[in-house]
């Protein structure tokens, strides 16, 4: 798991459980929340890494899904509204022996937040980064949110909103994410399944996770969820197999026109039509045209799984090199150029 290279791991015959990752604080969310779903996930996951829980981190922002640091006994940061992710590239570069995540909400991330999450994303630090996306403000009581729909009535949009909602996975893909993911609170074996892929992954991984707030936003994600719309709402991503939904009715195509891809109904095109999933491919192009088929109204139809993995050097791997270099280096090398820099001629004194 490279993911998780230079952390220390269990000794032979040692084992953990999902209680062993249990805090004792009493879980403060509302009843219903998909909160809940997700942290129970996480606690049954963790003991699969095979990593001790003093080597794990998780820091969080400011929101309802912030808490979970409180939950989890591991070590952990409840830190500033937005910045989780600058925070988290400072434990992931000073320590290689952690394993580093981040637990960050719609609004705390892409909000105040928006500009630390793009740059985290485009250094590639060696973290994992959760998005829980429930379309609105749960914490300050049901303001709209970056992801709130176009026309959605809230406390503070009581008119309709006017914003452009964002669309999270376009968004990391378009900063050049090496793995970004979408999924859902509900669906235990996905979500699981998700975040082990993302765990394994060196650099930063992001993963969006459609998360439902029964209080000021109950329902949004009901078209993904309900059995009888589902089958042809979600459009599910697996790596090399061709992009099929509906019962295996509806499919992607190739779209000449936009140079984007299409819906098609599976009768009407040769099989070869069909978009095979590449989720290695080195040119996100491809993977963000899926993205685009998320609908920004009521979630009719949305692409589910790991849109892009793809390798490239991380930011905390190459400034301990750079670090190393200059310490071992000898006179006149990279020590004695920062050593210019630090006492150079552009210094002054004050008295």
């Amino acid at each position: 798991m490279r993911g998780t290279e230079g952390v220390p791991t269990l000794a032979e015959g040692e084992s953990q459980t999902g209680k062993d990752f249990t805090s004792d604080q009493e879980v403060r969310w509302c009843p219903g929340c998909g909160d809940y779903a997700v942290l129970k996930a996480v606690q049954s996951f963790l003991p699969d890494l095979g990593l001790r829980r003093e080597n794990i981190v998780f820091v969080s922002g400011i929101g309802c899904s912030s808490r979970f640091p409180y939950y989890l006994d591991t070590y952990g940061m409840h830190s500033i509204h937005g910045r989780a992710p600058t925070i988290a590239t400072g434990i992931a570069t000073a320590r290689e022996d952690l394993s580093v995540w981040v637990v960050t909400g719609d609004g705390d991330a892409l909000s105040i937040g928006g500009n630390h999450l793009v740059h985290a994303l485009r250094r590639n630090v060696n973290m994992t980064i959760l998005l829980f996306n429930n379309r609105i403000y749960g914490l300050t009581k049901g303001q709209y949110s970056p992801t709130s729909e176009v026309g959605k009535i809230t406390k503070s949009t009581p008119m309709g909103s006017v914003d452009q909602p964002f669309n999270p996975v376009s968004l990391a893909l378009g900063a050049e994410a090496t793995f970004v993911a979408r999924t859902i609170d509900s669906d235990r074996k996905h979500l699981t399944g998700v975040l082990a892929a993302a765990a394994a992954h060196r650099g930063t991984s992001l993963v969006e996770i459609y998360q439902n707030c029964p209080i000021f936003n109950d329902h949004a994600f009901d078209g993904l969820k309900d059995r009888d719309s589902a089958e042809r709402a979600v459009i599910p991503l697996v790596h090399g197999e061709r992009i099929t939904f509906g019962g295996g009715t509806l499919g992607l195509a190739r779209d000449a026109a936009s140079g984007g891809v299409r819906v098609v109904e599976v009768g009407d095109v040769d099989e070869a039509d069909l978009l095979v999933h590449d989720a290695h491919a080195e040119d996100p192009s491809t993977a963000f045209a899926i993205s685009r088929l998320t609908d920004a109204g009521y979630l009719n139809r949305s692409p589910i799984g790991v849109f892009r993995q793809v390798e490239r050097p991380t930011y905390d791997d190459q400034t301990r090199a750079q670090v190393s270099a200059a310490r071992d280096a000898a006179p006149g090398e990279p020590a004695e150029r920062l050593a210019g820099l630090i006492g150079g001629g552009d210094t002054w004194t004050v008295v």
